[in-house]
Order: C-alpha cells, then sequence, then structure tokens
C-alpha cells in the first residue's frame, strides 16, 4: 500500500491545507447528500500535527501497518473470556492485579542495595582498603577503624533508600487493598484489587478509579458513554469520552449471563492506542482505544459503568509505563572521574616510592635487622631458632606497597560523595522556595525532580523551546475569521468588537458558555439571518462545523443562582474550546454530546444531529471528520484564493489558523463510505492504517468555506527572557509544530529574531533540492561572518565583527536532513555559525533528532523545555529536561529533571541557581581534592623520615574522624549558603553567566594549582614543627597532635578565604569544627586504653607548641594570599570586578556606571 496515493486524488486541498494552518489546526467541513429527506453533512478538520516515527519522519504509514499486522496476529493476541477467568488464564500465563513499585523485600534489600551502591567505583575501593586492613601483615589501622568511614556512607545511603523504599511497599498495601465490585456467580461482590483477575467482570461507580484496564461493556448512559479523567495517568486534568458497543450496552450481567471472546494485542506501553474485537452472539464487533479504561483513570460524570478486565497488575498500561525518566549524570561529575584517576595514579607514586625506599633500606641494613624490634630474623624466645615478623625481601616490599595504600587511602575522598548529594539537596531546597520561581496564577512552585544535575544549569549553552504553551499562554482566544472571501478580522473594527455573553434557554433554565468571547457585530448579525440568503448559509455551516467537529464534552456546572447554569467545554485542545466558545458566542452552542448524537442550540432552536461516522484526528491525515445527519442545502462558492490570501495575513501577525471546508456526497457515495468505513472498523489486521485511508479518500474535493485565526499570546518576560539567554551566551533554539509565517512572527514579537539578522530559509521537498539549499546556505553563511563595523577601541580603527545569522527550517526539510548523516553535518556546521535556529512544523522525534545533532557533535550542554506530551522525548533527550505545568497535561513535567510554572523562570534559574550552583559544587570539588592531599602528604613526609615503616603519628581515630567531624561540615555548608554575586548582579549583567560556560570553576588548570599549594601547605605543616622539636624529647603522639591541629586548622582557614557571603552559620561550621577537632583530641587523649595518652595536655602547655600552630598557618597560607591578591588586582575576572561593584556600589577604576564583560566566546566543536 503506498501511502502517498490518497493525497493525489485531493492535491489542490492538500497544498492549500499544509502550506497555510498551524499546528493542530487545519480543518474542513465536508458534507454528504443523497436526496431532500436523507441528507448527511460530514464535517471535519485536520491538525497539522507530527506523526511520532524516527528523526526523519519517513516511512511512517509502512511502519504503522506492519506494526499493527504485527500486535493483532493469531500467534501475538491474547483471549478473554467475558465472565470466565478460570478458562482465560487457564494456562496461569497472566498476571494477577497486584502491583509492586517497591523495589526490596525484606530479604533482597541488603545484598541489592549493597550490589546497587558499589556500583560507584571508589566504594570498592575503599572495600578493598578495609580487607587489606584486616590481614595482620598489613594491620595499619585497628581493624574496626578502618571499615566505618566505608561502613557509615554505606550506612547513610541505605537508610535513606530503606524508607523511600518503605514509603512505596506502604503505597503498594493502600493500592492493592482498596476494594472493587466483580461480578462473581451473577451477583457483584467487593473483592480488593489484588485479587481482581483477567476476564472478571467489574462495576465502577462514579467518581472512583479503575482498578485494571478495562473492555467497557456498559454504561448509565443509554447511548454507551463514559466519561473519564486521566489525571493520575498522563496528567491532563480534561475530561475524555469513552464508549461501550451498543451491542453488549443493553446486557444486564445480573439477569443474563454474559458470553463473548475478546482479542487484543499483547500487553504493551502505549496508552494512547488498542487493538482487539470481540464477538459477541456470533457479530464481531471492533475495539479500539475508544473502548479501553486504564488502570488509574476514574470515571466522572457518569453513574456507573460495567467492564471486563483485560490486562492486570504489572501488565496494565500504567505499571508498563511506570519506568520514570532515564538517569542522567551531570558533567562536572562526568569531568571530576578524570582527576579521580589523577590522583589515583599520584597515590600508587607515592606508595611505589615509599616501596622502593623500604627496598633501598632493606638492602642496606640487612645485616642488621636482627637487632631491630620491628625486623628480628630470629626468634630464640622458645629455644629454637624461627622467623620472626620478616617476610624476606620480596614478600616484605610488597606488604608495604600495599600498606602504603591503606595509609594513604584518602587522597580518594570518600566523603566527597555523600557531600555532594546533600549539597544538592540544599540547593534543591533553595531553589524550591525561591520566589522568582513561583507562579501565581497556577500556585505551583518550582519543582527539582533530579537531584544529580543542579550544577549542570549553570553550564548550559543550547536551550531548545517548544513554543505552543512554553512561550505562548496556550490559552486560545479567537480572533479572526473568513468566511466566503470576506476578512471579519477583530482588528478591522475593534471598536465595534466587544465580549457577548450568549446564553440559551433549557427546561426553564438559563445555560450560559463559561468563557466569554469578543465577537465581530457584523458577522454577529449575518449568523442570525439564517437561510435568507446564499451567505447566510455559508456561515450557518461555517459556525456549525465549529460546533459540531470536535472532541468537546459539554459540562454542566451549578452557580449560585439555582436557575443559572455554566457550561464548561472540556477537550483534548486548547484549539477545540476556544472554537466551542467562538461558536457559541455567535449563536452554535454545542448543549449535549454521546456517541450516537450531538445537540447544538442554534439561535434558540435546539437540534438534534445524528453521528453517522468519526474519523479521528491523527498526524498523517492532519484531520478529524464527522459525518452528521442535517437538512439538505446547496454549496456552490470557491472562495480558496481569498481565504488563502487572509490565512498568510492571519499567520504574518502571528494567529494559530484554521481552514473550514464542506464536501456534498450523494447516496452511492456516502453508501460507498459507510461499507468501507465499517469493514475498515472491523478489521483484524492493519485497521489503523485502512482507516487512515478510508478517511483520506472521503476527505477530498472539499469546497473551501472559510478559515478562523485563533491567538495565543507570549507568556509574560518571555522577550525579555530570550535577550538575557543569549547574552549570556546561550543559544536559543525554537523547535514548533507551526507554520513558517506564524513561527517567524512570534520570533520577532519575542526578540529571539531582529532586525539586523540575516535569515537563512530552508524549506524544500525532496532531498536533492535540500542538498543544494544546505550548500547555498554555507556559502552565504562564510560571506556574512565576518563584515566591516565600527570598532570601540581608542585607536577608531575598523574591526571586523560578526553579522548574526537566523536559520529558519521546516520538518519537510528534516525529514531528508535526519536521515542522511551528510546533510546532518552540514546542517550542525552551518546551525553552529548561527545565533538562532527556528524549526517549524517539526514532529516530536524531529525535536528529539536536532537535539541529539547537537549533543552529540560538542561537548557544550543542552537543555530542552516544553510543556505537553510531543515535547517527551525531546526533554528526554536533553542533558538537562524542564518541564512547564501548563495546559497540555503533565507530560512534560513527569518526564523532566526540572519543573515550572513558566518559561521566564529559566531566568533566575539559569542565570542565578545555576550559576551558584556550578560555583559551589566545582569549588568543593576542588576543596575536597585539597584537603585530603594534605593530609596525605603528611603522612608521607613522615614515612620518609621513620624507616618507611608506615607507622602513622597522627592517632587513628583522627585519621577516621577528619573526614567526618573535623572538616566535612563547612565545605557541605558553604556548597549551599555561599554566594560569590547576589541575584541583582546575576540578573543585571547575564554576561556573567559564561563562567560555567568557560569552566572557570572546575577545570586541569585549577586542579594542578591547587595541587602545587597543597605540596607547600604540607611541606610547612610536617617540617615546622619537625624543625622546631628537633633535638627535643617529644613523643610522637604530641607532635602527631600538633600536625593534626595544624592541618584542620590550615583547611578551614583556607576555606574561609574564599567565602564570600558570611552568615552565622558558615561562622559556626568553620570555627566550630576547629574548636570540635579540639574536644575530640583531647577526649581521645584522655582515654588511657588509646596510645598517647595525656599526649595534648602535655604538648599544649608550651609556649613552642602555640608557636609552631600560628608559625604553620602563616607560613603555609602566605603564598597563597599574595597570589590571590595578584591575581585579583592586575588580572581581575569578570566575577572579581562584579563582587567589588557591589561592595563599592561602583566600578573598581573611576566609579563609572556600566561594567564592560568580556565577550563569551563558543567552544569549538567536538
Amino acid at each position: 500500500m503506498d501511502p502517498k496515493t490518497p493525497y493525489e486524488n485531493s492535491s489542490n486541498f492538500e497544498s492549500f491545507m499544509f502550506n497555510s494552518p498551524s499546528r493542530r489546526s487545519a480543518m474542513s467541513i465536508q458534507s454528504t447528500s443523497s436526496g431532500r429527506n436523507n441528507s448527511a453533512r460530514e464535517v471535519s478538520f485536520g491538525h497539522s500535527g507530527s506523526k511520532p516515527v524516527r528523526y526523519g519522519s519517513k516511512g511512517a504509514d509502512s511502519e504503522a501497518l506492519s506494526m499493527s499486522q504485527k500486535e493483532i496476529s493469531d500467534e501475538d493476541a491474547r483471549l478473554v473470556y467475558v465472565d470466565d477467568p478460570e478458562r482465560t488464564n487457564e494456562r496461569l500465563e497472566f498476571a494477577g492485579n497486584s502491583i509492586r513499585t517497591a523495589k526490596y523485600s525484606i530479604f533482597t534489600f541488603l545484598p541489592r542495595n549493597l550490589f546497587e551502591q558499589f556500583h560507584r567505583v571508589a566504594y570498592i575501593y575503599f572495600l578493598v582498603i578495609a580487607i587489606l586492613n584486616q590481614l595482620p601483615q598489613l594491620a595499619v589501622f585497628g581493624r574496626g577503624v578502618s571499615i566505618l568511614p566505608l561502613a557509615f556512607v554505606l550506612l547513610v545511603t541505605a537508610v535513606k533508600d530503606a524508607y523511600e523504599d518503605w514509603r512505596r511497599h506502604r503505597s503498594d498495601k493502600i493500592e492493592n487493598n482498596r476494594l472493587a465490585l466483580v461480578l462473581v456467580n451473577g451477583q457483584f461482590q467487593e473483592k480488593k484489587w489484588k485479587d481482581v483477575r483477567v476476564g472478571e467482570v467489574i462495576k465502577i461507580s462514579a467518581n472512583e478509579a479503575i482498578p485494571c484496564d478495562i473492555v467497557l461493556l456498559s454504561t448509565s448512559d443509554p447511548t454507551g458513554v463514559a466519561y473519564v479523567q486521566t489525571l493520575n495517568l498522563d496528567g491532563e486534568s480534561n475530561l475524555k469520552s469513552r464508549y461501550a458497543k451498543q451491542e453488549t450496552q443493553y446486557k444486564l450481567p445480573e439477569k443474563e449471563r454474559l458470553n463473548g471472546l475478546i482479542k487484543c494485542e499483547k500487553p504493551n506501553r502505549n496508552i494512547y492506542g488498542f487493538q482487539g474485537n470481540m464477538e459477541v452472539d456470533g457479530k464481531k464487533l471492533s475495539l479500539g482505544s475508544s473502548n479501553i479504561v486504564l488502570r488509574g483513570c476514574e470515571l466522572k460524570n457518569t453513574n456507573w459503568a460495567l467492564g471486563v478486565a483485560v490486562y492486570c497488575g504489572r501488565e496494565t498500561k500504567a505499571m508498563l509505563n511506570n519506568s520514570g525518566a532515564p538517569s542522567k549524570r551531570s558533567l562536572l561529575e562526568t569531568r571530576m572521574n578524570s582527576e579521580i584517576i589523577m590522583l589515583s595514579f599520584f597515590l600508587v607514586a607515592l606508595c611505589t616510592v615509599t616501596s622502593v625506599c623500604a627496598a633501598v633500606w632493606l638492602k642496606r641494613h640487612k645485616d642488621e635487622l636482627n637487632l631491630l624490634p620491628y625486623y628480628r630474623k630470629l626468634d630464640v624466645s622458645e629455644g629454637e631458632e624461627e622467623n620472626y615478623e620478616y617476610y624476606g625481601w620480596g614478600l616484605e616490599i610488597l606488604f608495604t606497597f600495599l600498606m602504603s595504600v591503606i595509609v594513604y587511602q584518602v587522597m580518594i575522598p570518600i566523603s566527597l560523595y555523600i557531600s555532594m548529594e546533600l549539597v544538592r539537596v540544599g540547593q534543591a531546597y533553595f531553589m524550591i522556595g525561591d520566589s522568582r520561581m513561583y507562579d501565581k496564577a497556577t500556585n505551583s512552585r518550582f519543582q527539582c525532580r533530579a537531584l544529580n544535575i543542579n550544577e549542570d544549569l549553570g553550564q548550559i549553552k543550547y536551550v531548545f523551546s517548544d513554543k505552543t504553551g512554553t512561550l505562548t499562554e496556550n490559552k486560545m482566544e479567537f480572533q479572526c475569521a473568513s468566511i466566503l472571501g470576506f476578512d471579519y478580522s477583530s482588528a478591522k473594527s475593534s471598536l465595534e468588537n466587544e465580549q457577548v455573553e450568549y446564553s440559551v434557554q433549557v427546561d426553564g433554565k438559563v445555560f450560559k458558555p463559561k468563557m466569554m468571547v469578543k465577537v465581530n457585530q457584523e458577522l454577529l448579525q449575518l449568523s442570525k439571518s439564517g437561510f435568507a440568503n446564499e451567505e447566510g448559509k455559508q456561515i450557518y455551516d461555517f459556525f456549525l462545523a465549529l460546533a459540531a467537529c470536535n472532541t468537546i464534552v459539554p459540562l454542566v456546572v451549578d452557580t449560585s443562582d439555582p436557575m443559572v447554569k455554566q457550561i464548561d467545554y472540556q477537550g483534548e485542545s486548547p484549539d477545540e474550546q476556544a472554537l466551542a466558545y467562538a461558536a457559541a458566542a455567535y449563536g452554535f452552542t454545542l448543549i449535549e454530546r454521546t456517541s450516537g448524537h450531538i445537540v447544538i442550540d442554534i439561535h434558540g432552536e435546539m437540534q438534534r444531529f445524528n453521528v453517522l461516522g468519526l474519523h479521528e484526528f491523527d498526524s498523517d491525515r492532519k484531520r478529524m471528520s464527522v459525518i452528521l445527519g442535517v437538512i439538505d442545502k446547496s454549496l456552490n462558492t470557491d472562495i480558496l484564493q481569498a481565504t488563502e490570501t487572509h490565512l498568510h495575513s492571519y499567520s504574518s501577525v502571528g494567529l494559530r489558523t484554521l481552514v473550514i471546508g464542506m464536501r456534498d456526497l450523494n447516496a452511492s457515495e456516502f453508501e460507498q463510505w459507510h461499507s468501507a468505513f465499517e469493514a475498515a472498523s472491523t478489521a483484524l489486521i492493519g485497521r489503523g492504517a485502512m482507516l487512515r485511508k478510508v478517511a483520506i479518500n472521503v476527505e477530498n474535493n472539499l469546497c473551501i468555506l472559510g478559515a478562523t485565526a485563533i491567538e495565543d499570546k507570549l507568556q509574560q518576560g518571555v522577550p525579555e527572557s530570550i535577550e538575557s539567554l543569549r547574552t549570556a551566551g546561550i543559544k536559543v533554539w525554537v523547535l514548533t509544530g507551526d507554520k513558517q509565517e506564524t513561527a517567524i512572527s512570534i520570533g520577532y514579537s519575542s526578540k529571539l529574531l531582529t532586525s539586523n539578522m540575516t535569515q537563512i530559509i530552508i524549506n524544500t521537498n525532496n532531498i536533492e533540492s535540500c542538498r543544494r539549499r544546505l550548500r547555498d546556505a554555507h556559502v552565504m553563511s562564510r560571506e556574512q561572518m565576518a563584515v566591516p563595523g565600527v570598532t570601540h577601541n581608542s585607536e577608531g580603527s575598523l574591526d571586523a565583527v560578526t553579522t548574526p545569522l537566523a536559520l529558519i527550517i521546516d520538518g519537510s526539510s528534516l525529514v531528508f536532513i535526519l536521515d542522511n548523516n551528510e546533510l546532518e553535518e552540514k546542517l550542525f556546521q552551518l546551525a553552529s555559525r548561527c545565533s538562532v535556529v527556528l524549526c517549524c512544523r517539526v514532529a516530536p522525534l524531529q525535536k528529539a533528532g536536532i537535539v541529539a545533532l547537537v549533543k552529540n557533535r560538542t561537548d557544550d550542554m543542552t537543555l530542552a523545555i516544553g510543556d505537553g506530551a510531543n515535547d517527551v522525548s525531546m526533554i528526554q533527550m536533553a542533558d538537562v529536561g524542564v518541564g512547564i505545568s501548563g495546559q497540555e497535561g503533565r507530560q512534560a513535567v513527569m518526564a523532566s529533571d526540572f519543573a515550572m510554572g513558566q518559561f521566564r523562570f529559566l531566568v533566575p534559574l539559569l542565570l542565578i541557581h545555576g550559576h551558584w550552583n556550578y560555583q559551589r559544587l566545582g569549588y568543593m570539588i576542588i576543596y575536597n581534592f585539597y584537603r585530603n592531599a594534605i593530609l596525605v602528604l603528611v603522612l608521607f613526609w613522615y614515612v620518609l623520615f621513620t624507616a618507611f615503616t608506615l607507622t602513622t603519628a597522627i592517632n587513628e581515630w583522627s585519621s577516621m574522624l577528619y573526614s567526618i567531624i573535623y572538616t566535612a561540615l563547612p565545605t557541605i555548608v558553604v556548597g549551599i549558603l555561599d554566594k560569590d554575586l547576589s541575584k541583582r548582579t546575576l540578573l543585571k549583567y547575564p554576561q556573567l553567566y559564561g563562567v560555567g560556560l568557560k569552566h572557570e570553576a572546575y577545570n586541569k588548570k585549577l586542579f594542578w594549582w591547587t595541587m602545587a599549594d597543597t605540596l607547600w601547605q604540607s611541606i610547612a605543616v610536617f617540617f615546622a614543627p619537625l624543625i622546631a622539636y628537633w633535638g627535643t624529647t617529644v613523643d610522637v603522639a604530641s607532635i602527631g597532635d600538633l600536625w593534626t591541629l595544624s592541618v584542620v586548622i590550615l583547611v578551614n582557614l583556607h576555606l574561609a578565604m574564599d567565602v564570600i557571603r558570611w552568615n552565622w552559620i558558615t561562622h559556626a561550621a568553620i570555627w566550630g569544627s576547629i574548636v570540635a577537632t579540639f574536644i575530640c583530641v583531647m577526649i581521645i587523649d584522655a582515654i588511657p586504653a588509646f596510645p598517647g595518652y595525656w599526649a595534648i595536655f602535655h604538648a599544649a602547655g608550651t609556649g613552642l607548641f602555640w608557636l609552631c600552630l600560628l608559625g604553620i598557618v602563616i607560613a603555609a597560607l602566605l603564598p597563597r594570599l599574595v597570589v590571590k591578591y595578584i591575581y585579583q588586582y592586575y588580572f581581575p575576572s569578570d566575577i572579581q570586578i562584579s563582587r567589588e561593584a557591589e561592595k563599592f556600589g561602583n566600578p573598581r577604576d573611576n566609579g563609572g556606571g556600566q561594567i564592560e564583560m568580556l565577550p563569551v566566546s563558543d567552544g569549538p566543536p567536538r
């Protein structure tokens, strides 16, 4: 089957449809008629949305057909016998309805949790160290002490995981023990949800949740319609219609046994699709997505519904989709791994030096070993000569190497991982509480759904944004109409336009639509003329289409006045709601909708239209059709040209356009369509493709009635936000399903496009044309890259300045580009030269393909932001995904890493919190490396002066507490609370965001400078006391305490030198840690069982001890202080200049009003 064939019969209309309407907006009205008393009109509209296929979107129809064949083939089908669960599951192959979202059980928690935690290689490293220390030959520290640090980290993580899993267990228990009415022996009895089985008939009452996936059999509505809310499933609060088959609607299971067989597809994750058929009374009925209600939905506005369970428990679509967003790791943590590898090599080098030196020492002193206490070769205490604590030269070297690894183990900071987690939690707390990111309209705060990538927010280079609902409000407002070639635009008669509250009388009560719409008075008068003239007939058909062809469910809502009711139109699309309210404002009020008919009040006259057939919307046809039984009328006006002109004028000012048309069918054409429709509806194989073909065959040769224009206003602050992001060096790409003219207009109004930009437009329909346009675009971009411009330097010479480029490309071109590696590379090279990229008419997977295009070819960080289900693939593909909790449900939020209410919140999120998070985490990682390395180097210097025996002067308990009590808290507090610049400065100068783009807070150069400083500080710490106490009788424990206190004071003062914003918590953490160290050392030395009893009290009683402490601090920190002063005074960065301006109120030199920032340069592609 060639999917292109049906389009060839309607090429005129298709050309018009695809070039003018915007996303989800092309509308047509098609009429069928066979005679005066047997007439039917077809009303249809098509949404030009995107079909979810491969990135290039090729071969969609053939893939869909083969998929449907595979899903419904006999070997892959599921057989469900209605009200016969034993026969249905006689082979025990179907799951029960008990669900489990918890990860662990009592028996599996310990092994599985430990297995998951040891995925971190550093944990395995520390486990090996702890095991080595248990061997008598290698025991450097106490056996218990060596295990404590790793055990503490594992315990904290395990407790957190256990608490989270306990909450999941509790939730599962509540869910599984809910009650449902199940048909047992002809009577409905209460059963726990976990005991429901496939094949059982279930009765659901109003406002109850659905316990499993059920196929509807009957409902309280005579027409078989049931309204469900899918809020728990996909986040959408609008009601959706589901239908029971008429053949089962009137069967009462309490009075007669239901006999039927359902043959359906096997369990899958597609919550929007279902294929199957049901045999009842010898008749085969087709089943589709409108006949199934999924677990997690709630029954609304329907008294009761009966259904048969087809998928239970873990096989329900909701549970199959319960996998969560993909796990992401931050760029900073990934880069940190390379430094950890370097430190590992450095650790090996220290161990090698120690073992080699020990080998040389043993060779030189081999004749003296019998006389040395730790190396006596011979033991004659028992009268016989035996080897004593000596294993030979080779093994001694090996043991020395392994003991060195144990002693120097803290070179790899185990506490860094848990510290980073705690800091991220603290950062998330302040992001959630930021009033700048609180949306009053929806009463929603910022959500931090992924705690492991906070710092990535400070390194974003590319922002990929949806337009509708993300840049715009997605609250549609009817603005213009083009009917019979006449433009009834609100802009032309704004003084006449006013919001009209239209009401209808039903059974003595007044019904008013919930939303008022601004109307054109001239058009309103014409709509009331009825069939008085030809013009009135066309306008009648036009508004009938708006009222009838949609999925709107009218809900009646009570008001304070019992005689006045409100009609609330619930629909799956804001466009549909806007059109339905517009039709009501012009006197065509939708009152009731069932599966068999709709009721519309037309200027006070209630009319019922039988729904003879329905073609649901799909992204291939970009239309929806409904067949209605109406009064016969003729149609002979051709207004295509005028309507097309109006469409272009509407879209050029950013309005969303919709096309209205209709067609007459004679009796034979109607019968031909009806038979084909019935055959396709009951098909077992390829039903979707067949229905699509039937719809396309009837949706052609349309006569255009007119068009509508809907305004989707920009959200507050969008232009300013985009300008700030671009000033910060972030490239903003907009990916939308709208047509080119609409997207460009929104681009200008949002300041994405500017008048000085050179636009490169690529919109082709074949691969050769696409290749040629890309080649021409490359030439143009090179010509525009450097154009002479006026310089700002003091000499007044001419410099080359870059002319900004804007690339505008449509989805049809991307079809060819994203399926061709050569064209992909050319597009990337072209896009990397452009300041702005605007993609129009793109499919959901094309959005993900564009993100992958950049992500796979550069090291730059990407962020995707969107609000709808069509943005999920893009959000999950990007390094950081942000969901907007808007009008299109919460699918994007549920798939995102962060969620918020408005696009403008992206500015404080990136420029403030992103900057702070990156600066803090970057400094914290470097500081942790320094903090641990200085202790290791002090131990190393001591080994060199003690015959390489790997004894330690620092008490083993102090070594363990060093990373837990002595120095852990200050770095966590600073990582959460410190701020290098204020919010006001960061927002005023977006260029400061370039710190993250240039990796200034964490890079290899900074790492090596820090290691050099660490080396000097370790020398100062070790050799100052050594020289001061040389020749004295001081014991090892006393000088060891001096080294301990020196290192702790030094690393805390080092941290204090870098703190920018002091508060009482920071003071308490830093100075409190020093005090806590003194207390701990005194407690340890006051315990007689520990070596070095009372050592600190003897040493601290002398003036030399305190003089050494002071000298160490001065000698160690003085070089750092001098270098820092020279660097900040003579080579200040943007951050330092801004900080100075913040402190003194103006820049450093002359108090000028503006700070000139260094430009944020683009890094080269990978």
